[in-house]
């Protein structure tokens, strides 16, 4: 099968001819890859970000976001059987550990993360299990759902934590309109009555966010005067941010626009914060960080897209395209998510 692999960091990766996977334990699910997202983190994988945390061995199989149909299932499966249309957790999880006992999928002790540390689904064929699929209407292609995954679902699970705060009169700032920020402006409409506005440096995108639900944009660029912008929309700072950035000084930005007792949840990455002890503590803020999301997250998440309460917005590359669709991201040219579509 036809598979986009990373061989070294800092390179471009490559399009390879691979054996195809095959279900040989009892809990294997093989998955027949309708679509594949493209995502931020891809980028870091291949900048060798990754590799301290997850150690992949090389050359292996990108790709985090995924969706196709089941083709053959394990002895003991009974979730999903073959033709079933579905959507996969990131992570293939034990269920056995104390973190997924307590339904913390993304904390499992034994995980394996398809795409991150071993083979992904930027291919024809991805091989998972029984725990990490998540059976859809036959109504939703997997084109249209598959960055739903992993930018969906942290993006939703960001949201879904944040709800408690945001009660009717709050508001809260989204930093970035992008692949993540526009599913998290959606999720903040289906689940608060929040007033929500967004910083984002593309006009294309906080057109998209206009278009979603949001109440206020700010272009962002001068950081004074976005800062004055907001404390003026929000009435001395934003009870929530939500920086689905969090690189290239949003990070230095995001938690500045945080009223005192306010939350700045981070969910992007790739820069460092650098606050001062005193202004967290005499402020009262708090730093709260992002990782994924619960199967439970998912499921919500597939039933408000199935009830058109959240769609993405998306550019679609055939597979063999991926260093186009690598390239196009990286240089800010998409707006929403790329899908790999082998």
């Amino acid at each position: 099968m036809k598979a986009v692999r990373l061989h070294a960091y800092h390179e471009t990766p490559k399009l390879d001819d691979v054996p195809e996977p095959k279900a040989a334990g009892p809990w294997d699910v093989l998955v027949e890859v309708g679509a594949a997202g493209l995502c931020r983190t891809d980028l870091h994988i291949i900048e060798g970000q990754w590799e301290p945390i997850q150690h992949p061995k090389l050359p292996y199989i990108l790709g985090h976001e995924n969706a196709g149909w089941v083709r053959e299932v394990g002895s003991a499966v009974t979730n999903v059987q073959p033709g079933d249309t579905v959507i996969m957790h990131p992570l293939v999880t034990c269920g056995l550990c104390a973190a997924c006992r307590e339904g913390k999928d993304s904390h499992c002790e034994n995980a394996t993360f398809p795409g991150l540390n071993v083979d992904g689904g930027m291919a024809e064929y991805l091989l998972t299990n029984a725990r990490a699929v998540v059976k859809l209407d036959p109504s939703l292609h997997p084109k249209d759902i598959a960055a739903l995954a992993d930018a969906g679902l942290t993006a939703y699970h960001a949201v879904r934590k944040a709800v408690p705060r945001l009660t009717p009169g709050t508001h809260v700032v989204v930093i970035g309109s992008g692949g993540l920020g526009h599913i998290g402006i959606q999720s903040l409409v289906a689940l608060t009555t929040a007033h929500i506005t967004v910083v984002d440096r593309s006009e294309q995108a906080l057109q998209l966010a206009k278009e979603l639900g949001a109440n206020q944009t700010v272009v962002a660029g001068d950081d004074d005067k976005v800062l004055q912008q907001v404390l003026d929309i929000t009435g001395g700072g934003a009870h929530v941010v939500l920086d689905f950035v969090a690189e290239q000084g949003m990070e230095r930005l995001g938690p500045r626009l945080v009223r005192n007792r306010g939350d700045y949840y981070v969910i992007g990455y790739g820069g460092s914060l650098d606050l001062q002890t005193i202004d967290i503590i005499s402020r009262e803020i708090n730093v709260i960080g992002n990782l994924v999301g619960t199967y439970r997250d998912l499921v919500e998440l597939m039933t408000l897209t199935a009830e058109e309460k959240i769609s993405l917005h998306t550019t679609v590359y055939p597979l063999d395209a991926y260093a186009d669709a690598i390239n196009d991201l990286d240089q800010g040219r998409l707006v929403g998510r790329g899908i790999l579509v082998p």
